[in-house]
């Protein structure tokens, strides 16, 4: 008797599995978007924090734009052999950002930060950001605004057009 109540549950728990292996992702409740490791044959990618490095036309432009007007440390300055500054790793609470000069090898006149957008979440007051960028003369992409998903959001661009949003979560 013990072991047809058993063989039942294991039949039961088999068809639970088949079911939401066939089930898109949206209709699981709370099921997250990841490979099946049995079936799949490497090991996915798990980083600790990712550091994007812009090449910018005027690193010392850059900086400037990085620390005093949005707060960042600039943390590790790289020069070459003559001492001329060529990059440099920004630090942001927990995040790191890097600037490098550009070396012009692919022309003066190429355009940056097309189609790239840095997204940053922070607990700071987005309106007071905003106006902190405003006051210093530096233009707004976007008004601070209210998202559908959530949260407030503003977005600016660096001074070679990067996109950077600031996002305050609720």
């Amino acid at each position: 008797m013990a072991r047809t109540a058993r063989t039942k549950k294991t039949a039961a728990r088999a068809t639970r599995a088949r079911k939401r292996k066939t089930a898109a992702p949206s209709a699981r409740s709370g099921a997250r978007s990841q490979p099946d490791r049995r079936t799949n044959a490497f090991e996915t990618l798990r980083l600790r924090s990712i550091e994007p490095i812009l090449t910018v036309s005027d690193i010392e432009r850059s900086i400037r734009f990085y620390t005093s007007m949005l707060g960042f440390l600039a943390e590790e300055r790289y020069t070459d052999e003559n001492g001329v500054l060529q990059g440099v790793m920004l630090k942001a609470g927990v995040c790191r950002i890097g600037l490098t000069q550009d070396d012009w090898k692919k022309g003066r006149d190429r355009e940056r930060g097309v189609a790239v957008r840095i997204w940053c979440t922070t607990v700071q007051d987005i309106d007071a950001l905003a106006a902190r960028i405003k006051a210093s003369g530096h233009p707004l992409a976007s008004a601070p605004a209210d998202e559908p998903w959530g949260g407030r959001s503003v977005a600016i661009d660096d001074p070679d057009g990067f996109h950077l949003t600031l996002h305050h979560p609720r």
